[in-house]
């Protein structure tokens, strides 16, 4: 790899400390690098990206990296993740390990992880167009109640048979990036990263048995929001990777897929998804092992 592409979190760097020391380290091994600082709500969507860029290098926590995802999904970019912020699960190094990082990179030592993400889009019952045709998620797509008063009524469908019709605050469909996320915060199954599936899991669901669902990713999953109660209209919200916040009301719904899109994620530790698992959440984002 000769030629990347910078993109720092100001706010987890704030004195870009580790981000010039990282370019001067690429230059002064005859490389170029384009920086491009960002602050937590911000992304690189309006930086020209050239087209030979070899590798992004994201400095910050998962946040930062979601993002960097979403913004350059098309451009086909493998990602690698430096930790600056504190469980980092999609982060693949620490700060301190950041030159023999890029010493592997310059000698082509790494390899890259397709990761799957979803599609959906927003079907109004009125026959609205929404603003978006697609929008897209690395970790998952939440519908949630609107308010703190009451709960809702979903419709759970997969290739358009119904699957099940549950009262609660809500439903999680995650890829299996995100399985370690809101998901896994919810009762849901942890996946493996490689897996091709996604994951449903309601959120505090008014059941005596709540279950989450694993389906293929190549199905198609629908959520048909139901009435709350037969004299009141229900309120929902719709969010992409946390960030992005669509409104839906009774009948309204979403459908979601796997994208055609993938995020890659350049991977150099040799350390397993269960051991990096156990490293972070049971010793609160301590740093896992050298490279």
């Amino acid at each position: 790899m000769d030629r990347f592409l910078i993109i720092t979190n100001k706010e987890k760097d704030k004195k870009l400390k580790v981000t010039n020391k990282i370019v001067a380290y690429i230059e002064q091994a005859g490389r170029s690098a384009m920086l491009s600082s960002v602050s937590s709500v911000q992304g690189c969507s309006q930086v020209k990206i050239p087209d030979d860029t070899d590798c992004a290098i994201v400095l910050g926590g998962d946040g930062t990296i979601i993002q960097t995802a979403n913004d350059l999904m098309a451009h086909n970019i493998p990602i690698l993740g430096v930790n600056l912020g504190t469980l980092g699960f999609l982060a693949e190094i620490e700060e301190n390990y950041v030159q023999e990082a890029l010493d592997r990179l310059f000698r082509d030592d790494y390899r890259v992880e397709n990761r799957i993400m979803i599609c959906g889009s927003i079907q109004y019952s009125d026959g609205r167009k929404p603003l978006d045709d697609v929008t897209y998620a690395l970790n998952d797509v939440v519908i949630a109640r609107k308010g703190f008063s009451r709960i809702i009524s979903l419709g759970i469908y997969v290739n358009n048979e119904l699957v099940e019709n549950f009262r609660g605050d809500g439903v999680i469909i995650s890829t299996p990036t995100g399985s370690t996320a809101y998901n896994l915060s919810a009762g849901g199954p942890i996946i493996l990263p490689q897996a091709g599936v996604m994951v449903i899991t309601p959120i505090c669901p008014h059941s005596l048995s709540p279950r989450s669902i694993v389906v293929s990713a190549e199905d198609t999953i629908k959520i048909v929001v139901g009435k709350s109660k037969k004299t009141q209209e229900a309120e929902a919200i719709v969010t992409f990777d946390g960030n992005k916040v669509v409104e839906l009301g009774t009948d309204d719904a979403i459908e979601m897929k796997k994208a055609q899109y993938y995020t890659k994620l350049i991977k150099l530790n040799r350390t397993g998804i269960y051991e990096i698992l156990r490293s972070k959440l049971e010793n609160n984002g301590d740093e896992r092992d050298p490279l």
